[in-house]
């Protein structure tokens, strides 16, 4: 790491956080911290399941023009943009994202319950609260007068979770009228502010599909049969030894078929996800998978009958995330490092996870994610009972922290 990158970082936070318009932004949060409470809730009860994240979208796109933001729009993929100009003219921006899906199918009951400091529901930190702190920030930048050289390029992305496949960015970053013109990214998640996440863990996913001819499971028995099959290959998969560093891992999350107890299945499937922050080794255990998946038909075919038929694979991948890192030695590493410190959190190293930012990561492009709460301030993700704690003192110190990493980023005057 180069110690002036460092100091610069340290030298530039400082600048802002000591600016009489950051000052300003920050009590304008505080002092509107019931709005912003109540504008997440509003949005955390609009349903956006995956690939349905539209109703919410438009909710957040007309919230993103009441901000006063420019060029505010929804593009073919289903993300919101907005711009807010910088001084410095050109077309190159800062993104500055969170996105709008979350993991929840259609028909989860969304209803957010306060239980003191905390509420509850699911999606409400993952990642529903970001697109409210988006608004918080974008509202008060504008009354405190904060000017910024950078162009910044407000986004809700979609795709973010499960298989979206994190379709909403890659189509920013490839497809999308900005492709060209991103510098720096940042994705707002609903983790804690003392902390930002610099690598993406990589992942592909398949869905596997044994097909053979069935029949009744007494008069038929004897003949091959996809769930035996499906459940060699899984057998053969939860063997495998995989290293702990760099970790590598495997899952098979979904299992289906069948119509009947008493009759062989036609058809089974599986879905199957494999993650890991190196790509070779992420390479490795894909050719075990379909190493294994061929076996357990050939397995099958040889231990039961095939006069009418024999058991044929599918393979489809449902899901490809790249892998990807952001270096210590680049200035935007240093910033959200320096501006964690500056306000007095204990800095414990950076984290490793999958999310919109591995789209940049793979493409050499800086990006962290940063997080918005204090600490312990959120839990359950993913579940139906997902937590935030609104405690307000702590939230808008979080805050106030990821929101000086922007301005900087962003080159405040």
């Amino acid at each position: 790491m180069a110690q002036d990158t460092a100091t610069q970082a340290k030298a530039e936070i400082q600048r802002v956080r000591d600016s009489a318009g950051f000052k300003a932004a920050v009590q304008h949060i505080d002092q509107g911290y019931d709005s912003y409470i109540a504008e997440g809730i509003r949005l955390v009860e609009i349903p956006a399941p995956p690939f349905k994240e539209g109703v919410r979208a438009k909710a957040f796109a007309e919230l993103l023009r009441g901000a006063g933001l420019a060029d505010v729009e929804i593009d073919e993929e289903g993300n919101v943009l907005g711009l807010r100009k910088g001084t410095g003219g050109g077309d190159r921006v800062v993104v500055v994202s969170a996105h709008l899906d979350t993991v929840f199918p259609e028909g989860t009951d969304v209803t957010v319950r306060r239980e003191g400091t905390k509420l509850r529901a699911p999606g409400v930190s993952d990642d529903t609260f970001s697109l409210a702190a988006i608004l918080a920030y974008i509202r008060a930048m504008d009354s405190a007068g904060i000017r910024h050289k950078a162009n910044i390029l407000f986004v809700g992305t979609v795709g973010e979770e499960g298989l979206g496949d994190l379709r909403g960015v890659r189509h920013l970053f490839t497809k999308g009228q900005y492709k060209n013109r991103i510098d720096a990214f940042f994705s707002i998640e609903g983790g804690s502010a003392d902390t930002f996440t610099s690598s993406g863990v990589g992942s592909k996913r398949y869905r596997v599909t044994y097909k053979g001819p069935g029949g009744h499971s007494f008069g038929a028995f004897g003949l091959v049969n996809p769930s035996y099959a499906m459940a060699e290959a899984i057998t053969l998969l939860a063997r495998t030894q995989v290293p702990a560093d760099p970790k590598v891992t495997y899952n098979v999350g979904v299992v289906s078929g069948g119509t009947s107890v008493n009759s062989i299945p036609v058809e089974t499937s599986m879905e199957v996800d494999m993650r890991s922050g190196d790509s070779k080794g992420l390479g490795r255990v894909e050719q075990r998978l379909l190493a294994v998946i061929a076996q357990a038909a050939e397995t099958e075919n040889a231990a039961r009958s095939t006069k009418e038929g024999e058991i044929t694979v599918e393979k489809t991948v449902i899901g490809d995330r790249p892998a990807g890192a952001i270096a210590e030695t680049e200035l935007l590493f240093q910033l959200a490092k320096a501006s964690i410190e500056t306000a007095g959190y204990e800095f414990k190293g950076p984290r490793e996870a999958s999310n919109d930012s591995n789209i940049p990561w793979s493409l050499g492009i800086p990006a962290v994610t940063l997080g918005k709460n204090g600490p312990g301030q959120s839990g359950r993700s993913h579940s139906l009972d997902e937590w935030m704690d609104i405690e307000q003192a702590p939230m808008v110190k979080g805050m106030a922290t990821s929101l000086a990493t922007i301005l900087a980023t962003a080159k405040m005057e």
